[in-house]
């Protein structure tokens, strides 16, 4: 099989070109230089988002394309309309953030999209900049011949979000750790490489149309999580199960301040961790272990110093240590308790 990623450097599109490798394909990865690609692929260099900035593509032929833009839309359409006919098929990585808010627990693929999203259209949100690139996928390369990857939460090595890099990081510096409840809290998300499995299988597969891609809910719970987290670190770390309602009277944000949770029974918890990935499971989704992730992502971590590289437009998760102390408190009822001032940052 002959692949082109677009992108193919950081986080999913590597993960995408390293399977892809590991299964002998020709990859060519087309970026803009800012990160070297794995070794073993044909290197092309542009910038999108520039005049001619494309002019790398204008020869060559694949199998697929596989592309992970998230910014303007029309990106997307001027690279699908350039290479719709010299590639069989275009497999773009969207998001379950392009349905319309607040889809229901146990949404599918039919749910409605959010509204004014445009094929044409230049940056504006995530949201609509991610539905607006499956609408030029789609209109570049067909119905038939376009894969719309509505992924989840993704976690895995080459992270450059920070949730499970931030978990990790404060397991590793000990003590007690605020871990927001309920234990069983049901998760969904995917593991970057188990995703990039499922995509190559699709291409393999002749495989068109929207899926939500992300494992099956409650595939992991948050103290299953967590608890991997702590356990990989080895530093000791004491979790502190606490309540939803002391974490949101204390004013903390789910999702940034403490990544991966959202409260249960909430909006954000159906929509994050509640959509029917049944397609997705049937058309041969298959998720490792919340164990095998975590453990995976720190030996990474720890391999480039523990440092987690950032997408500069994305805000950097956690919760200051101050803030954690005193949440802490207030859920042992030892209110006036004073942080420790000398508490490092995240």
């Amino acid at each position: 099989m002959r692949l082109l990623v677009l992108g193919g450097t950081e986080f999913a599109g590597r993960a995408v070109v390293e399977a892809a490798l590991g299964r002998g394909w020709e990859v060519t990865v087309f970026h803009r230089g800012r990160h070297a690609p794995p070794a073993g692929v044909r290197s092309l260099h542009g910038d999108r988002t520039l005049p001619g900035g494309t002019d790398a593509l204008a020869r060559g032929e694949w199998d697929a394309v596989v592309d992970t833009w998230s910014a303007a839309p029309r990106a997307v359409r001027d690279t699908a309309r350039l290479l719709r006919g010299r590639a069989g098929r275009y497999v773009y990585v969207s998001s379950c953030s392009v349905y319309a808010w607040a889809p229901p627990a146990g949404y599918t693929e039919d749910a409605a999209p959010v509204e004014g999203a445009a094929a044409d259209a230049g940056r504006t949100d995530y949201a609509r900049d991610k539905r607006g690139g499956e609408l030029a996928a789609v209109e570049g390369f067909g119905a038939g011949r376009s894969v719309l990857v509505r992924a989840g939460l993704l976690l895995g090595p080459y992270e450059n979000v920070g949730r499970l890099p931030w978990w990790l990081a404060r397991m590793a510096r000990g003590g007690p750790v605020l871990a927001p409840g309920p234990r069983e809290l049901p998760l969904q998300y995917v593991d970057v490489r188990d995703l990039a499995a499922w995509i190559l299988g699709a291409v393999e597969g002749g495989l068109s149309g929207p899926y939500n891609l992300m494992s099956r809910q409650g595939h992991a719970t948050m103290g299953e999580l967590l608890e991997s987290c702590a356990a990989v670190t080895g530093s000791g770390a004491e979790l502190r199960w606490t309540a939803p309602e002391v974490i949101l009277d204390a004013g903390v944000a789910p999702w940034t301040e403490l990544p991966v949770w959202v409260p249960p029974g909430s909006d954000l918890h159906d929509a994050l961790h509640g959509a029917d990935v049944s397609r997705a499971l049937a058309s041969g989704l298959r998720c490792r272990p919340v164990a095998e992730t975590v453990a995976d992502t720190w030996r990474w971590l720890e391999g480039i110093g523990g440092t987690t590289p950032r997408r500069p437009e994305r805000t950097v998760p956690g919760l200051d240590p101050r803030r954690e102390a005193a949440v802490l408190a207030a859920a042992r009822g030892v209110l006036g308790t004073t942080p420790d001032p000398g508490a490092p940052a995240p």
